[in-house]
């Protein structure tokens, strides 16, 4: 390492220190990450303050090549972009050879979810569940039925179902509308079973003498004396893990949010399109809908397999 080089690390790392109130684990991180960068650099012949975007795409190759994970390479080039955008901010340097470079991206994890008879026994179960009660108790678990019943048919995220307001009843019956995240409004559609739960639902409140129309008679569908004035997303949580348990599934694979997992697989799985799938989830990007194009993948794969006249002919 070079003495301006020395120079430019130490009043970096002490900028990191006074401004930042970088911890001494921090700064030893950032010290040893940007020495692997000067060592590469020094390597190549090139000084800290005249390196270009090329020997930085040629770093992280090296990295990759030397068998680096993409979250380490990523924090790598993070250390490297923090100190540039100092030395672009000190002077020393005119443009930081890092704009534009972009960081590995880290393998997504595919998400959990559940098969389709899985799910079937979850809903069987709930159904099964709201027999020879009265009351609150029934329409708890009347409630919870329906819960499901709509999770599994819209996709829906649990806080969007479970703060659904009363309005949501008005149109179309086949049809609801969800304001999701960022204002942004979608129409999803519920099958057969999610009407036949939600009217059954929806008949307890009206029925005479059944003691439980006040808890109803809120502007909230799923309402409840929690704050915010509906059932509360931790509250189904736990009900739909004991539901699990009642099926026979272990409750730490069920989740509200694997069941929304479980909807869009399932879909996919099916034939429907990604596009369609991305509406339906209220994902504002594709790229989030993406993490399921394990599934489209595996669906291409059966139908070669299934379908081409030479796929099951022996070699």
């Amino acid at each position: 390492m070079s003495g301006a080089a020395e120079r430019h690390i130490a009043a970096f790392l002490e900028m990191m220190a006074a401004e930042k109130g970088a911890a001494a684990n921090t700064l030893d991180a950032y010290r040893r990450d940007l020495a692997d960068y000067l060592a590469f650099i020094a390597r190549a012949g090139v000084a800290l303050t005249a390196a270009r975007k090329a020997d930085l795409s040629r770093y992280l190759q090296e990295l990759s090549v030397a068998g680096l994970k993409p979250a380490s390479r990523a924090r790598r080039l993070s250390a490297v972009r923090q100190l540039y955008k100092f030395l672009e901010a000190e002077g020393v340097v005119g443009e930081s050879p890092v704009e534009g470079v972009t960081a590995p991206g880290k393998a997504r994890a595919l998400p959990k979810t559940l098969s389709v008879d899985e799910v079937d026994r979850l809903i069987g179960t709930a159904a099964r569940a709201t027999q020879g009660l009265s009351g609150r108790d029934l329409v708890r678990a009347v409630r919870h039925h329906c819960l499901l019943e709509m999770l599994y048919a819209t996709g829906m995220r649990v806080s969007e179902l479970v703060s659904l307001p009363r309005s949501v009843l008005q149109g179309d019956p086949r049809l609801i509308a969800i304001r999701g995240k960022g204002g942004r409004e979608r129409l999803v559609p519920l099958n057969a079973g999610a009407r036949a739960a939600l009217a059954r639902y929806l008949a307890l409140g009206t029925a005479p003498g059944d003691g439980v129309a006040p808890m109803l008679a809120t502007r909230h569908l799923f309402p409840s004396r929690a704050g915010g004035g509906h059932l509360t997303r931790q509250r189904f949580a736990q009900d739909l893990k004991e539901t699990a348990l009642a099926a026979g599934i272990d409750p730490e694979r069920v989740s509200p949010h694997v069941l929304r997992h479980a909807f869009a697989s399932h879909l996919l799985d099916r034939g429907a399109d990604l596009r369609s799938v991305q509406s339906l989830l209220g994902h504002a990007d594709i790229s989030t809908t993406e993490i399921y194009t394990h599934v489209l993948e595996e669906r291409l794969k059966r139908l070669v397999t299934e379908h081409h006249p030479l796929a099951k002919k022996a070699p």
